[in-house]
């Protein structure tokens, strides 16, 4: 069977980056094995040079034991004992063998009637501590049996040398044994390390890169969305000081990006003005027709509304004076008691009501946290737009409509839906219909009333899209989401309202 171009690839890939690939994608995971490398490293660094001292220890209380030894015969007058002593002395030492070099003559001491040959030699006197270390690898790799003879110096000056022959293997079983309980503890201390190690470090570095990192993935997605901008940590070291600069570059880029739209499009900056402040001079014109009469009671039940119509008018004017900056301002939000507030704007938006019915079913109890001035030009757009479907065309035809509002929170989110009866978009109308001088459905129209509600939805970081639009009507859905910390999509937090109250 032919190997196929995939199977290939990895052939001439190797093994080396196919092991790599899992560490290129995650900092988190890149970090803990490294920390484990380097602190297995650092227990290496420690176990051969303590295994070599271990051997070196071993060794030295032999050559000690078998001194010890061979005193029993320098008591004796002639230097012998009864081969029955020998064994047992020779037996206590666990040697085969004890020389002992004094005044220049080497003596054997002690020693079996044939003692074995000698497979290899060792000098501790003179040893370096390279050569222990190379001299530990060598014992336990060199297997059982081997018989070894090692020389040094004896204690409190008994002699220029001492030199034992033994079988190594129980100092071999005795370094194995060693070594895996040095190495056991070495692991348990690597993991500990490694661990908190690796914890301090992903809570100091890896969290807050993580944090930077989703910001600015947040960032591309919506720059408009003002909740997006970094809010930066009172953190002194760098990764405060690249927070402070992240979120000052995303506040100039996000007003770059605003400012040069903007004044690429001077001509719909100012139409969007003039449709706004047309809309809001009508209604307070309409508002203060009725006040020629006198005596008409209604008269201070309006007028509040006619100089807020008026302030209104004169803020837009004042803030489209400021060159460069005819952008939307980022919202002040505050707790707004929807139902009372959509009663407002449409008394505002049709103050004539003959041919419009409006039907209010938003809770009473129902908050949105928005800016109050941007949030009434949103839902004054809408609602003018649903009033205007109704009422258009000659007088004869004319035959009116009802327009409603309903809203609920899900989550943290408010959906907000304004429809009416009215006859429906055109098609042409709903392929642009949040695009400036695109979306209008009136042959005098500009198309700008929905592309503000678009924009001033969007800088809310929610949005508006049309639900349905035939014959029997047409419905638009507002979502406006909480402020800060709410940066899933309206309709994610419409399905998990969905499942909570399923699960309730």
């Amino acid at each position: 069977m032919r190997a196929t171009a995939d199977d290939t690839c990895r052939i001439r890939e190797g093994w080396w980056p196919r092991l790599a690939r899992p560490l290129r994608g995650s900092l988190s995971r890149r970090l803990l094995v490294l920390t484990i490398l380097f602190v297995m490293l650092a227990e290496v660094l420690i176990f051969v040079p303590s295994v070599a001292n271990f051997r070196l220890n071993w060794l030295e209380q032999r050559l000690a034991a078998a001194q010890i030894a061979s005193l029993a015969l320098e008591a004796r007058p002639d230097n012998m004992v009864s081969p029955a002593l020998r064994e047992e002395l020779l037996k206590n030492a666990q040697v085969y063998a004890v020389a002992l070099r004094r005044d220049d003559a080497r003596r054997l001491v002690l020693s079996e009637d044939m003692p074995p040959m000698v497979d290899t030699s060792f000098d501790l006197r003179d040893a370096m501590a390279m050569r222990l270390i190379m001299d530990a690898f060598e014992t336990v790799f060199a297997g059982d049996g081997r018989i070894v003879l090692v020389t040094g110096s004896p204690r409190f000056g008994a002699g220029e040398s001492i030199e034992i022959v033994f079988n190594e293997t129980p100092l071999r079983h005795a370094m194995l044994r060693y070594g895996k309980n040095i190495f056991l503890l070495s692991l348990v201390i690597s993991i500990i390390t490694a661990s908190l190690v690796f914890v301090v470090l992903h809570f100091v570095l890896v969290r807050p890169m993580r944090r930077i990192t989703g910001n600015m993935v947040a960032f591309r997605d919506n720059p408009e969305d003002a909740r997006r901008v970094m809010a930066p940590s009172a953190r002194a070291d760098e990764i405060g000081v690249a927070e402070r600069e992240l979120s000052l570059m995303q506040k100039e880029i996000r007003a770059t990006l605003s400012q040069k739209a903007h004044l690429a499009s001077l001509g719909i900056a100012v139409s969007k003005i003039n449709h706004d402040l047309r809309n809001i001079l009508a209604s307070a014109q309409l508002i203060s027709d009725r006040i020629g009469a006198i005596d008409d009671p209604t008269v201070q039940h309006l007028a509040p509304r006619l100089f807020a119509s008026i302030d209104r008018a004169i803020e837009l004017c004042t803030n489209s004076l400021k060159f460069g900056r005819a952008e939307e301002t980022a919202p002040r939000r505050r707790r707004v008691p929807l139902a009372s507030f959509a009663d407002e704007v449409a008394e505002a938006a049709w103050p004539e009501r003959e041919l419009v019915h409006w039907v209010n079913d938003v809770p009473a109890d129902l908050e949105v946290e928005a800016d109050p001035d941007q949030l009434f030009r949103i839902l004054l757009n809408l609602m003018r737009n649903a009033a205007q479907a109704l009422t258009d065309g000659p007088a004869d035809r004319q035959k009116g409509g009802e327009v409603r509002i309903a809203a609920w929170r899900a989550q943290d989110h408010v959906h907000i839906d304004l429809s009416d009866t009215g006859p429906g978009l055109p098609a042409k109308a709903r392929e642009h219909l949040f695009e400036a001088f695109s979306g209008g459905t009136r042959a005098d129209g500009t198309g700008l009333g929905l592309a503000i509600a678009a924009e001033l939805t969007r800088i809310h970081g929610g949005h508006i899209e049309l639900l349905k639009s035939d014959a029997s009507g047409t419905t638009f859905r507002i979502c406006i989401p909480d402020g800060a910390g709410t940066l899933y999509e309206c309709a994610e937090a419409e399905s998990l309202a969905a499942a909570s109250a399923a699960r309730g």
